[in-house]
């Protein structure tokens, strides 16, 4: 049932006189909209974590005006500081409440319309602005924060909050580290000087691999108040960090002047989106928080499910964009009887197999004569006819300097800077803001689903562009961030042509695995990551920034593994989505029987994926961890994934874990019962190098 809209307030936009105005508040899930007629509205955490100080939950710096005082970081912006309150309202929905609030600079004529969302049965709110320009001349809009709010009850208090944030690179993601607040912002003794602090600790992305340095989300707690952020975009971000007298300040924005170079005009009556922004607080603790983020998740995508079929590729550590019909039959048979559900062919099945690095050529995205003895149509028949659904690699937004695509789409169809097409490792890069550029997509994936009978698309993104393109833009920042736009808009119109069309979120791995894509798309391969030993920590960190059953976590065995090492690798799938590669065909029986275990137990596991809320009984794993553990946790057990790269049979307690356990895989290796103590849970792994999957039910 949806109830109409609510007026909480409609107050007039400046003040009637220079006294101020009693404070007011209206509540949206565990936090407060605060406002006077003489301030603009603030969002206080009704948790306790916010500070005392108050700061506008709004920022929008031009290049007329910055900063109201300066300062390196995103506080209090001039025209932020002017914004009055003109309405608020409430509308309760079955799955949200929501706030719509509209703010206005009345010297700018700047104004604001903001949408908080509270999606029920979580702590978390989604936080949407648009600006408008009704002034009578432009503005060039240089950053907007999407959302600022205080943490810290005061400065003292800084010194026992703890910040969570993640670094991430090719081979490497999912890097989190734990830093006191303290080792970023030093103590300053600001009550003494009455002044906010200067200075401030950010982290940001740079050109189109939205998590290529960074994860766009982190946490700050004191070991129990606690705040967690999520920043929904593809194109440049900053996350900044500030003191002020009464605290600090968390300050959430998309591409900002001193980061990216960003600029955007304002002409009057035109409208600008700042990127959308997640905020989720919790009482007991950071995975507390990540938890409430994961519903959250789940809510923002609540539209996309998908069965969680397991999928076989032949690219890690097999076939290296290099298929042919030779190498393809017996992994397409192996699959099939390990109980693959969809078999993709990734790169290469596009490309004239003379040439022996094809990186150059794409674009074009039809079979290349010969590459295939019989035609590709032949190997999806095989695919289809073994009751398996069939799926392709694309890298849509590029084209190879040495592909006929690259001289037929009109020269606007492609990232420009300084008159000069756009060039990356020998590619171009696409803008999907062209209709020809959206077009040619269009009809290569209309051809793929309706002449090869394709359900599953691997959708790669291999190059950094740069800062974006200067085309029909202000900045290039600006410019990037209507292309990431057009991008997302392209795979929701995509999802209407085809609803039955899987779609993976793949990007050198996880260099761009950001919520606004997620939320549009299925699945996410975690990492390029080919050492099976390296991929543990890869794998147990992604479900803190990527729902657990959107993890496509890569199991690749192979005949000169152990079997150790190959229920290493295999747990390591088990962990998210299970995501299977390898020789499938050379491995020896005993490993075979291993595989088919697996999918068995994944199709048995996959329900709980989609419900689970990921923990870490041993903290989140470090770079170089020898042990590793990861926890998924349902209403009536808790998943527990051990990896150990160090001692061999060791002795694992993990604490505050107690119950009925059982190790589910290996399940014919269940040799050491896991007993249950008062310290904790007390459970043994393998041999030398090993990993197990434990079943844990509540008691």
């Amino acid at each position: 049932m949806t109830n109409a809209p609510t007026m909480i307030r409609a107050s007039s936009p400046t003040p009637r006189d220079d006294a101020p105005r009693p404070t007011e508040q209206v509540r949206i899930g565990p936090f407060a909209l605060t406002w006077a007629d003489d301030l603009p509205a603030s969002l206080i955490d009704v948790l306790a974590h916010s500070g005392s100080g108050r700061v506008p939950l709004l920022g929008a710096f031009t290049a007329a005006e910055q900063r109201s005082r300066t300062s390196q970081s995103y506080v209090r912006s001039a025209v932020g500081e002017r914004f009055r309150v003109a309405s608020v309202e409430s509308h309760d929905a079955d799955d949200a409440e929501r706030l719509f609030l509209r703010q206005i600079d009345e010297r700018t004529g700047l104004h604001a319309r903001t949408v908080i969302t509270h999606p029920r049965g979580t702590t978390a709110v989604r936080i949407e602005t648009e600006y408008e320009n009704r002034g009578e001349e432009s503005l060039v809009l240089t950053a907007v924060v999407s959302a600022a709010v205080t943490v810290g009850r005061s400065q003292e208090a800084l010194a026992d909050l703890v910040v969570s944030t993640a670094d991430s690179e090719w081979l490497a993601e999912n890097r989190w580290q734990e830093r006191p607040l303290r080792d970023l912002l030093p103590a300053l003794s600001l009550p003494i000087h009455d002044q906010d602090g200067r200075g401030h600790f950010g982290l940001t992305s740079h050109g189109a691999w939205s998590s290529g340095e960074h994860l766009p989300c982190g946490v700050i707690s004191d070991g129990s108040a606690t705040i967690a952020w999520q920043i929904e975009t593809s194109a440049g971000w900053h996350v900044d960090l500030a003191q002020t007298r009464g605290g600090a300040v968390l300050s959430l924005l998309g591409p900002a002047d001193l980061e990216h170079h960003f600029a955007h005009e304002l002409a009057p009556g035109g409208a600008f989106a700042a990127v959308p922004v997640a905020l989720a607080v919790s009482t007991t603790g950071r995975d507390a928080a990540i938890a409430q983020l994961t519903s959250y998740r789940r809510w923002l995508r609540r539209d996309r499910g998908d069965a969680m079929p397991v999928v076989y590729n032949d690219f890690m550590n097999t076939l290296m964009g290099q298929p042919s019909t030779e190498s393809l039959r017996p992994l397409i048979r192996e699959a099939a009887a390990a109980g693959a559900e969809i078999f993709c062919i990734d790169a290469g099945w596009f490309a004239d197999p003379e040439i022996g690095d094809w990186w150059s050529t794409v674009g074009e995205w039809r079979e290349a004569p010969g590459r295939f003895a019989g035609g590709l149509d032949a190997l999806i028949r095989e695919i289809h006819d073994l009751g398996m659904r069939s799926g392709l690699w694309l890298e849509p937004e590029v084209v190879g300097v040495g592909s006929p695509t690259a001289a037929s789409l009109p020269e606007e169809a492609f990232f420009h800077r300084f008159g000069q097409r756009v060039r990356e490792h020998d590619r171009y890069h696409l803008d999907f803001r062209h209709p020809a550029a959206r077009a040619h997509l269009d009809e290569t994936i209309d051809h793929l689903v309706e002449a090869h009978g394709i359900s599953y698309l691997k959708l790669d993104y291999n190059i950094n562009p740069g800062a974006g393109t200067e085309t029909d833009a202000t900045s290039a920042a600006d410019g990037l961030l209507g292309h990431t736009r057009a991008f997302r808009q392209w795979l929701v119109d995509l999802g209407r042509r085809h609803p039955d069309l899987l779609v993976e979120n793949c990007s050198s791995g996880a260099m761009r695995a950001d919520y606004a894509l997620l939320a549009v798309t299925h699945l996410q391969s975690t990492s390029d990551q080919q050492d099976f030993r390296r991929y543990a920590p890869i794998a147990a960190s992604a479900p803190a920034s990527i729902l657990p059953e959107q993890c496509g976590n890569w199991a690749y065995p192979a005949r000169d593994m152990s079997e150790e090492e190959t229920v290493f690798t295999i747990v390591s799938g088990l962990s998210g989505r299970f995501y299977l590669s390898g020789f499938l065909d050379r491995l020896r029986p005993e490993q075979r029987v291993d595989v088919a275990a697996a999918v068995a137990l994944h199709k048995e596991l996959r329900d709980d994926l989609g419900a689970a809320e990921p923990f870490w009984p041993l903290g989140l794993p470090g770079w170089e961890d020898e042990l590793i553990c990861l926890g998924l946790r349902t209403a009536s057990h808790d998943l527990i994934f051990v990896w150990d790269r160090g001692e061999p049979s060791r002795v694992v307690t993990l604490p505050e874990l107690g119950g009925e356990a059982t190790q589910i895989f290996p399940a014919e290796r269940r040799v050491w019962p896991a007993n249950a103590r008062p310290e904790g849970l007390e459970l043994r792994t393998g041999e030398g190098i090993g990993a197990r999957v434990f079943r844990v039910d509540h008691v």
